[in-house]
């Protein structure tokens, strides 16, 4: 497949998101790119999301790896470009708090989406707003970078399933203390991103690190 990068529309701690554009039919998507010597974390994306297809979860299109900026390589995973933004943006321009309704109807996607994930073995392990994307069809899980196959599916697939991974401020008791992590978590997380469209605010605002408290 050919295409041409245009700008950048996100940035995370590893990678950087571009509207992308494919050549000859002009369709839009979305690429996340990091150096290929950096490319775990997207390497394991990739492979999670190749084997998924579900209205609720951002939909894989392939990969590719260039040589780009100062020759080096990059791997770049293409995906659905889903044009609402983050759930966490959604947030902040309604000022600070969705209706009832709308976290009722988001929830309800969020959940169909992690059902069908667990239901094919995978633990999300990093549910929050700033993952979930939407779209005209609602609410779609992405950035599975830290997704763990369970099972020995996983292990088969060189994925340590005893790795804790994640965002503090929604991790579940038992993976902030290091014991272990899985499909509980996400349920977890997911009531910690309904606090959060409800109110504006994380379950605990007023602590910087929830994790020791």
């Amino acid at each position: 497949m050919e295409w041409i990068r245009g700008p950048a529309i996100g940035r995370g701690s590893t990678a950087t998101v571009s509207l992308a554009t494919a050549v000859p039919s002009g369709e839009l998507f979305a690429v996340k790119s990091t150096e290929l010597c950096h490319s775990m974390f997207l390497q394991r994306e990739n492979y999670v999301l190749s084997k998924l297809s579900c209205p609720h979860i951002v939909k894989y299109i392939g990969y590719d790896v260039t040589n780009e900026t100062n020759n080096k390589p990059t791997y770049n995973l293409c995906m659905e470009y889903v044009t609402g933004g983050t759930l966490s943006e959604e947030i902040r321009r309604v000022g600070g708090r969705l209706g009832e309704e709308r976290v009722r109807l988001y929830t309800q996607q969020i959940l169909q989406g992690l059902s069908y994930l667990h239901v094919n073995g995978v633990a999300h392990c990093d549910i929050k707003s700033q993952n979930i994307l939407i779209g005209k069809e609602g609410a779609k899980i992405a950035d599975l970078g830290c997704a763990k196959l369970m099972g020995k599916d996983g292990e088969n697939q060189g994925f340590d399933t005893s790795a804790i991974s994640g965002t503090p401020a929604f991790m579940a008791p038992e993976v902030a203390r290091g014991v272990e992590q899985g499909f509980e978590a996400d349920i977890w997380a997911l009531g910690c991103t309904i606090i959060e469209m409800s109110t504006g605010n994380s379950p605990w605002p007023e602590l910087n690190d929830p994790v020791s408290a």
